[in-house]
């Protein structure tokens, strides 16, 4: 029998980054490690760290090779690693507008039927719950957000779409998401949001963040147009809870 992999463990990249492992699992806990992790480094990097990735279990640290080495950055992290379970400081809440009907819910009624529940309890569960942004992927500001209700976990589909419109909200295994612009995808897709998640003339071009949180909070077909007139006019912006 293979011996258990020890946890966490250090990945070199080559010359220019160096991942730090935490779990081989899509699980919360490991997040918020790979999140505390992250927020350690940023309070105090090492010599030059270029930047860092979060991702489900892992976080990867890019550097400059021509000022430090992985090994160098790798004791610099080795002394970080103390104590995470817990210690990630939570992200912001962030209010997002979600219209679960006709067009703009494609699938609603066969995650309905799939899942035992009513359309009605789909939209119930999944606005009901609160979400955690795992990490950005797939595709720019693309969020993949823990939380999911077991109740509506289901596989992706069989049959993948070749085209997702921009601000669908889908669900597939135990994990939500946001489409950010039309792409192809497999997964289920239960409603829409008009908010614009990348936008390259911004600052910073994802809205979100990998730690933040995400809340769904229903609209009906009409005030989901007045908010696609604002942020098309460039007058809208994304409520977040004060906690």
């Amino acid at each position: 029998m293979a011996s258990p992999v020890p946890y966490p463990r250090f990945l070199p990249c080559g010359d220019a980054a160096l991942i730090v492992e935490f779990g081989n699992a899509v699980d919360k806990a490991l997040n918020d490690k790979v999140l505390a992790l992250d927020q350690r480094l940023a309070a105090a990097p090492p010599d030059g760290m270029v930047e860092t990735v979060p991702t489900f279990r892992s976080l990867m640290v890019h550097l400059d090779p021509l000022v430090t080495d992985p090994a160098t950055v790798e004791a610099h992290i080795a002394g970080l690693l103390g104590d995470l379970a817990g210690s990630a400081a939570p992200g912001p809440i962030w209010r997002v507008p979600v219209c679960y009907e006709g067009d703009l819910a494609p699938d609603l009624e066969d995650v309905a039927r799939a899942t035992g529940t009513s359309a009605t309890e789909v939209v119930a569960l999944h606005s009901g719950a609160l979400f955690q942004i795992y990490m950005l992927g797939f595709l720019p500001g693309f969020p993949y957000l823990g939380g999911l209700p077991d109740t509506l976990y289901l596989p992706r589909r069989t049959n993948p779409r070749t085209r997702v419109p921009a601000g669908s909200v889908a669900i597939a295994q135990s994990l939500s998401a946001i489409y950010p612009v039309v792409s192809p995808g497999g997964w289920h897709l239960i409603g829409n949001t008009p908010i614009r998640l990348f936008d390259s003339g911004r600052d910073d071009p994802a809205l979100f963040a990998s730690g933040d949180r995400i809340r769904f909070v229903p609209v009906e077909a009409a005030e989901f147009a007045r908010i696609a007139d604002a942020v098309a006019g460039g007058d809208f912006v994304v409520e977040k809870e004060t906690v």
